[in-house]
């Protein structure tokens, strides 16, 4: 899975420069590909760094996969009892926040590619948060309505600043993130909408920066049909309650 960094080898009790989340579900046939393109992209940056892949209770072989990767000190693998995506990623934050200056989140489906990363990493000295703009995404209509909904929700109870408020493509300040982190409760369903929005109401620095999106070449989205919209009501008003628990 790629030559490990000298930087790591050294990384014995240091701070990261960066903790990369990601959250897996049932994606064995592309989570090794994931890995290996976000080391290379990584290694290449020279800086100092930790995958946190987080197994989310996968049902196929996930596991046997990630146990490839079991022995490389940049990566880390947590295995759990299923709990959904957005408990997940929060768990990755708690984590990455106490750990690293820098918190990056991605999925594991391999629609925004790792080599579109350094453009964050080299434009980050001047903001809290570069937060990805998927370009070119092919939605259904109704991926598309709730979309625009979730926008226009954090737009209206928390202010605009964020063009793509749930993209899976971010990174953002540990300092920053960490405060943020204790207004979410840990089974909001889409944290990272609220998080999206509480950058916003606390006047952060954050940068929207455009990301080439993929359809997804393996596996299957989670939530379809009826359900998406019952999560998508779920995370509405999950994200109105925040803001006013704040």
């Amino acid at each position: 899975m790629g030559e490990i960094s000298e930087s790591t080898k050294k990384s014995v009790n240091k701070m990261y420069d960066l903790e990369v989340i990601i959250p897996v579900y049932n994606e064995s046939q592309c989570i090794n590909n994931v890995i290996f393109d976000w080391l290379k992209e990584l290694n290449a940056l020279g800086i100092l760094f930790r995958l946190i892949v987080i197994n989310d209770g996968s049902t196929d072989n996930t596991s046997d996969v990630l146990a490839q990767n079991e022995n490389n000190p940049e990566i880390k693998i947590i295995h759990k009892a299923n709990s959904g995506h957005g408990p997940t990623i929060l768990q990755g934050y708690h984590l990455a926040v106490k750990e690293a200056h820098w918190v990056c989140q991605t999925d594991s489906d391999n629609e925004l590619k790792a080599e579109h990363f350094k453009k964050m990493w080299h434009e980050k000295n001047n903001y809290d948060a570069v937060i990805g703009v998927r370009d070119g995404r092919l939605q259904p209509l109704s991926r598309k309505f709730i979309s625009f909904i979730s926008r226009h929700v954090v737009s209206f109870f928390y202010g605009s600043g964020v063009k793509d408020v749930n993209c899976p493509f971010r990174l953002m300040k540990a300092g920053i993130l960490s405060p943020i982190l204790q207004h979410i409760p840990h089974d909001t369903f889409a944290p990272n909408v609220a998080i999206s929005g509480l950058l916003v109401l606390n006047r952060r620095r954050v940068l929207n920066i455009s990301v080439p999106h993929n359809y997804r070449q393996t596996g299957e989205v989670s939530i379809k049909q009826w359900k998406l919209f019952v999560a998508a009501v779920k995370s509405f008003l999950q994200t109105i309650m925040i803001r006013f628990s704040k």
